[in-house]
């Protein structure tokens, strides 16, 4: 079991590192550093074996576009320096470079793929060099996903894909990314490509909907590619829910007790992957960590 650590945006905001709209969690990148650095390691001391850089709103959603074309690439560097810094004062620790949704979180209609392979080049040249793999997280729709892929081709280092998922398919037949597509089908697209992930992951979505994504992703991919999850701890979103557009509820009944109840279910399921996302601190990632263990 891979355990990987949990919301940075969060994390730092419990510790009261500057966190505001527009720049989200790349406020603290940019004002305070040594609080991301922190984070790390609050994630890193609870069990976390994977750290992901703080590069998520280091998008022109966040920052705008004068500041992503002069500061973005150097940002982007710094975040995968400071994840690598804290990687290397532990022992089995890995950094996941982080490949952001590039129009916003949750707005698979506002993806434009000619624009995307010039940003994606962008994260993925000032990264390569500190992480050990890549994280496309938050994926909302084939498309994104396919994007990512072609531009992993200039790169060896290994590739996971992490979906999210709509909130409302519990218990049925087929999970659904937030396009509204039917996992089997974008999973069926993800195999077609020459770029193969090494892990397909479900994340920013309800712990409930995860069971149906893990047992259907299990079931069409080969056992070298393994599955796994980070769920958030916010209510369930609906179609014209934008992550991030406001500071969203969290939910009272995600303690980390049961956090690691559903993790558990999951790990039966056949995820190998599993930490959290949004909402889920670093007590969370411990709770995991000493319960998965077992």
């Amino acid at each position: 079991m891979k355990i990987l650590d949990g919301g940075m945006g969060r994390q730092l905001k419990a510790n009261g590192a500057p966190f505001r709209q527009p720049e989200w969690s790349a406020l603290a990148l940019i004002e305070a550093p040594e609080a991301v650095v922190k984070a790390h390691r609050q994630f890193v001391a609870a069990g976390a074996q994977v750290i992901t850089t703080n590069a998520y709103a280091v998008v022109p959603f966040h920052v705008g576009e004068q500041r992503f074309e002069h500061d973005g690439f150097e940002l982007i560097r710094k975040a995968s320096q400071l994840a690598r810094g804290v990687a290397d004062e532990s022992t089995g620790v890995s950094v996941a470079g982080c490949l952001p949704p590039l129009f916003g979180s949750y707005v698979p209609g506002n993806f434009e793929p000619e624009k995307a392979p010039r940003m994606l080049a962008t994260f993925i040249k000032a990264q390569d060099r500190y992480v050990d793999l890549f994280l496309a997280e938050t994926q909302s729709c084939a498309a994104e996903i396919k994007a990512v892929q072609l531009a992993m081709r200039n790169s060896d280092k290994p590739l996971w894909v992490s979906c999210s998922l709509m909130d409302d398919q519990v218990d049925v037949g087929t999970a659904r990314l937030r396009s509204g597509e039917r996992l089997d089908e974008v999973i069926s697209q993800i195999l077609n490509e020459d770029r193969l992930p090494e892990a397909v992951l479900f994340n920013c979505s309800q712990p409930e909907v995860m069971h149906t994504a893990i047992r259907q992703a299990r079931s069409l991919l080969s056992e070298q590619i393994e599955v796994g999850v980070y769920a958030n701890a916010f209510a369930p979103k609906n179609s014209s829910a934008k992550a991030n557009s406001e500071l969203s509820a969290e939910r009272l009944d995600l303690d980390p007790e049961s956090y690691l109840t559903f993790a558990k279910g999951w790990a039966h399921d056949g995820a190998t992957i599993i930490g959290g996302c949004c909402g889920v601190g670093a007590e969370h990632i411990k709770r995991l960590s000493e319960g998965l263990s077992k």
